[in-house]
């Protein structure tokens, strides 16, 4: 680039700016074991470019990093992703991906600070990856639900299958998704805002 003006650093696209509309912003974050989609979430759902941080998977990681149930994929999250999506009109969710590999949970304490609450990704396939996401966010307080995403080859479990198997409470919803498609990553957005809603009156009363 030639710094003698010729050429300017573009900036923001017109449809990343922040609508003047917007009153009230929220931090979500959306956690879960290595592979289980939270990549994908966030890239479908966002309405800006998503930010990601994704590198290409090299022979280093083998033995280290589980990535059964993802043969395929060949990239992988190692600091977090960003997108953001409206709500309403005034409400806006800036949305934080974790990377899902143990050598990265380091970075997950700065990623918690100031959310207003998570979504645990699930996949039936591989339960046990999602034990460490649920034991930090109930460690630290931070509301969540958790979204299983339906894998073709994954197998079906009835919820109460699964409250068990992840040893929730029965207030913590639990929803079926397809975190490919932008509607079904909405729908699980809306339902952990009306869970928060639902928290924040039931505080309220007390």
């Amino acid at each position: 680039m030639d710094f003698n003006g010729s050429d300017t650093i573009p900036g923001p696209r017109a449809e990343d700016h922040l609508p003047h509309t917007a009153t009230a912003a929220a931090k979500i974050v959306i956690v879960g074991g290595f592979g289980v989609g939270k990549t994908t979430m966030v890239g479908s759902v966002s309405e800006i470019k998503p930010l990601t941080t994704e590198e290409t998977m090299t022979q280093a990681g083998i033995g280290v990093d589980d990535n059964y149930g993802s043969d395929t994929k060949t990239a992988t999250t190692v600091a977090m992703d960003f997108g953001r999506i409206r709500i309403t009109d005034q409400v806006v969710l800036y949305l934080f991906g974790t990377p899902g590999q143990e050598r990265f949970w380091f970075l997950w304490n700065g990623l918690f600070e100031g959310a207003l609450g998570a979504v645990v990704l699930v996949d039936t396939r591989r339960l046990e990856v999602s034990f460490e996401a649920v034991g930090r966010l109930e460690e630290r307080g931070v509301p969540f639900v958790v979204a299983v995403n339906t894998f073709p080859d994954g197998p079906r479990y009835p919820i109460d299958d699964l409250r068990g198997a992840l040893d929730l409470p029965p207030e913590i919803p639990i929803v079926e998704c397809d975190v490919r498609r932008r509607a079904s990553s909405r729908d699980v957005l809306m339902t952990l805002t009306r869970f928060l809603h639902d928290l924040a009156l039931a505080d309220n009363l007390t």
